[in-house]
């Protein structure tokens, strides 16, 4: 009796320090082996001792990097919802500065010469320079003043984005009750 318990337990200590793995293919096959899986198999460390595997420790980091992932995300959609709001509010700023000239300036401007551009209702043409809304809005204002400033116009009936205006320079056109129409691109307001 004694040698069979001595015999058991040299069995015994000898496999707490074998190393067994349990290799899974990509058709669901399992196979159990004493030597590391095939690059292309799962592999999962089994521990003899408690009968558990180390991929525990896989999954966990898994788990881990996928919850990190989902934050980064979440992270990554505010900084863009914050960033879609400032660039909304900018242009709500410009407009309402429109909006303070025009009511300042009745005798110059008609009510509704400068009409603020809805970010959610934006027509086909502004809608394709949505990211320089802003400065759309802001230049709007410029180019009335700057047509009111040659003295041919003595009232602006209306400043618009025009349909000439490109990717690397905008266009605006700008009615004059006097009958006029002046157009100018976004380099001519900056001078």
């Amino acid at each position: 009796m004694r040698i069979t318990l001595l015999i058991l337990g040299c069995l015994f200590s000898a496999c707490t320090f074998a190393e067994i793995y349990k290799c899974t293919d990509v058709n669901g096959k399992t196979d159990y082996q004493s030597k590391p899986c095939a690059p292309e198999h799962k592999t999962e460390q089994i521990n003899v001792k408690t009968g558990g595997s180390n991929d525990g420790l896989d999954e966990e980091k898994q788990k881990q990097a996928l919850a990190q992932k989902e934050l980064d995300n979440k992270l990554e959609q505010e900084q863009l919802l914050k960033k879609q709001n400032k660039h909304k509010q900018d242009a709500k700023n410009a407009s309402a500065k429109n909006q303070f000239l025009i009511k300042n300036n009745p005798e110059k401007f008609s009510a509704f010469s400068i009409p603020p551009y809805d970010p959610d209702q934006l027509s086909e043409l502004v809608k394709s320079f949505y990211a320089r809304l802003p400065d759309i809005e802001r230049l709007r204002g410029q180019a009335a003043e700057k047509s009111l400033a040659t003295g041919q116009c003595t009232r602006v009936e209306a400043s618009e984005l025009h349909s000439k205006s490109t990717r690397k320079s905008l266009v605006f056109s700008v009615d004059c009750s006097s009958g006029k129409n002046f157009q100018f691109t976004e380099q001519e307001l900056a001078k």
